[in-house]
């Protein structure tokens, strides 16, 4: 007699909206998030989002670092709480959590070394490495007079202009791909439909892919340790 897969909930933690859906009913559900938005205060609104549905395990994505499957300091977009804040308890279920952009750089994968950049709120990065996840935290070096960011992240639209932060990114993806020679590079994140012809060896992602890494973390090798 065969095993019931696991049901797997993802949660995809944003500075705009949280998203949540799981492996089993691939159905997306979603609640604004705001500058004020606490671990708590998302724990409590995701339960409440998802009280008819039936889950096993959980994972999530952060945006910033993560240790241990908790977070590693307080976010730069929503509220306070999250800095080592227990996944596993709050829900009550196995839990693995990573950066955001990890997550759906995990679900864009094609195999081989790619970079993955997510054109959101900030600047989200990280690399997979024939198959060894690597988050990263590129948007915070410094660039320019700011940082990389301040010019490519929604601040950075907002400021320049579509027509200068197009130029801003077509920048930062050049100096990137050839620090960190990727075999090809993914653009996810919401402002990324706002682009028109994409660099060499680059194309767009779907934010949708965040859930595809969530399920998918629980198939593949632990994120790599950081050195």
């Amino acid at each position: 007699m065969s095993k019931t897969p696991r049901n797997i909930l993802t949660i995809d933690i944003g500075g705009t909206h949280v998203k949540v859906m799981t492996s089993r009913e691939r159905i997306k559900r979603e609640f604004a998030s705001s500058p004020d938005l606490s671990a708590k205060e998302m724990v409590r609104q995701v339960k409440a989002l998802t009280k008819d549905w039936r889950f096993d395990v959980v994972s999530a994505g952060y945006p910033g670092p993560v240790v241990g499957n908790r977070p590693l300091r307080e976010p730069h977009n929503l509220g306070t709480g999250w800095k080592g804040f227990d996944f596993e308890r709050a829900f009550r279920r196995p839990a693995k959590v990573v950066n955001d952009a990890l997550m759906q750089a995990l679900g864009s994968y094609d195999g081989g070394r790619m970079l993955f950049l997510g054109l959101g709120t900030g600047l989200g990065s990280a690399m997979i490495l024939d198959g060894v996840l690597e988050p990263m935290e590129l948007g915070h070096l410094p660039y320019r007079k700011k940082t990389f960011e301040a010019y490519v992240g929604a601040a950075g639209l907002k400021q320049l202009g579509r027509k200068k932060w197009r130029r801003r990114v077509d920048e930062v993806i050049a100096d990137l791909t050839a620090a960190l020679q990727p075999d090809y590079t993914v653009l996810g994140g919401g402002n990324v439909d706002k682009l028109d012809k994409l660099p060499r060896k680059t194309r767009r992602g779907d934010n949708e892919n965040a859930f595809t890494g969530g399920f998918r973390l629980w198939d593949t090798p632990k994120p790599a340790k950081r050195r």
